[in-house]
């Protein structure tokens, strides 16, 4: 299978596709092929480093750490970020760790030598006992990392020659603008440990085509076979019952992901309107009951002080999809004035970090308070929302079965599993070195919606 020409132009490297279906099975624990993307892609791509809201004073700082790269986000004024790599120009002690605040800049606690939040260097102790030409003050600026903002988070690119944020985020970014998701706040976060490689962590997320088997509860009142379509999960019903499909929805997704989807506030409003009248037929019924709801909606977060966007002008205009992926390692899950959010981080080949927030629109100029850092659990801890616990519970068992002598690869349906196909694709493109010029379409054919069809990415 690997002999074969390879997909991607210049993807001679071993496990390199051969076709975009068929994905060998090594690429999830091979430790050669997870330091291909450890030194190739994790050190050319667009990463989210940090939520805006984790660092709204100047001064404040956190910590982005990812394969043994770490960088410090920090803000350097009211509007202004700077990114810098952890490490001290006199003999590379971290800076900082975690986060902090620290509005005079930063102080190495090896020996106290100290630089202002916009990188220059303040002190030097004893610069007597050095040659002056080791202390030239440009010598001693800390390194920087590029900085940019998108979708109310800070991201960060170590390759000073890749396309900006916002160009490599397409279609993706679009998409996310006109649902507000920059207005959005986090009401929580939580972090834990998956023992799989971060592809499969990824995948998992990349397709609705296993919510029958694994999330039976999202289709227990539906007739339709996945959930990507996220706030019309009725299929057909009977009028009388269409209320009551929708909340059963509703609550399940909200109790599911923790909130993170469907707010209780959401489900206030539905079942308040649980006694309006619908037409006789199911269709017409179907429509006026969404948008009602979606107008409803709307109109409390609008009582309230929240700028929700017209959630039936986004209906119309293709706002449909409830699960988007952003490559390499980044999800919006949005619906109604909501959105869940994932982020995964490769720690070794069979093991990630994965992150997920909850968000919604919040009144402007609220000031309640965010989380500043995760709460952690562990993968397999009983009080993550069923849905997350559901596909963690899938993830152990799928790294030890793509180990076994008896799996030799994965085997893609050609639609609903197309965004993993495409994913791999792409990610073939950094392996194989290409240049940025080529990656940036296939960037555009890989982030968007999941549940795509395999596309021929250019590569």
């Amino acid at each position: 299978m690997n002999e074969s020409k390879p997909l991607v132009e210049g993807a001679h490297f071993p496990l390199a596709l051969s076709r975009p279906d068929l994905i060998p099975a090594a690429r999830y624990s091979d430790p050669d092929f997870f330091a291909l993307e450890r030194d190739h892609l994790w050190t050319r791509t667009w990463q989210m480093a940090c939520r805006l809201e984790e660092i709204p004073r100047v001064g404040d700082w956190v910590e982005y750490e990812c394969l043994g790269r770490s960088v410090l986000v920090a803000r350097v004024g009211e509007e202004e970020l700077r990114g810098y790599h952890n490490a001290c120009r006199h003999r590379g002690t971290q800076l900082g760790v975690g986060r902090g605040h620290s509005p005079n800049g930063f102080t190495c606690p090896f020996h106290g030598w100290c630089w202002n939040l916009d990188g220059s260097n303040r002190a030097v102790f004893a610069p007597e006992v050095f040659d002056p030409a080791l202390l030239e003050p440009e010598a001693l600026r800390l390194a920087e990392v590029r900085v940019e903002t998108w979708g109310g988070c800070a991201w960060i690119n170590f390759d000073d020659r890749a396309p900006p944020l916002r160009a490599s985020l397409e279609p993706f970014a679009t998409y996310h603008d006109a649902l507000g998701v920059d207005r959005m706040h986090a009401e929580s976060w939580f972090e834990t440990i998956v023992p799989a490689n971060w592809k499969l962590v990824a995948e998992a997320f990349m397709e609705g085509y296993h919510a029958e088997q694994t999330h039976p509860q999202l289709l227990a009142r539906s007739a339709k076979s996945g959930y990507s379509a996220g706030t019309d999960p009725l299929g057909f019903v009977d009028p009388e019952d269409i209320v009551g499909s929708s909340l059963y929805f509703m609550r399940t997704l909200s109790e599911g992901m923790g909130g993170g989807m469907v707010h209780a506030r959401d489900i206030e409003v539905a079942e308040e309107l649980v006694r309006m009248d619908l037409p006789d037929d199911p269709v017409e019924a179907l429509s006026e009951w969404t948008t009602r709801l979606n107008d409803e909606i709307r109109s409390r977060a609008s009582a309230e002080g929240a700028d929700m966007p017209d959630l039936n002008a986004l209906l119309s205009s293709g706002h449909i999809h409830s699960v988007n992926f952003c490559f390499p390692h980044f999800w919006y899950l949005p619906v109604y004035g909501n959105a869940a959010s994932y982020r995964i981080r490769p720690i070794s080949p069979e093991e990630t970090r994965f992150e997920v927030w909850t968000t919604t629109l919040w009144p402007a100029g609220d000031q309640a308070s965010t989380p500043r850092e995760p709460t952690r659990r562990p993968h397999d801890d009983p009080n993550w929302g069923e849905v997350l616990r559901q596909d963690f519970a899938n993830l152990p068992r799928l790294q030890r079965g793509v180990r076994s002598p008896g799996f030799d690869a994965m085997r893609l349906a050609r639609g609903v599993e197309g965004t993993i196909a495409n994913f791999h694709q792409a990610l073939d493109g950094f392996l194989a070195e290409r240049e940025h010029a080529d990656l940036l379409p296939a960037l555009h054919g890989v982030s968007g919606p999941i549940d795509a069809p395999i596309r021929d990415l250019g590569l």
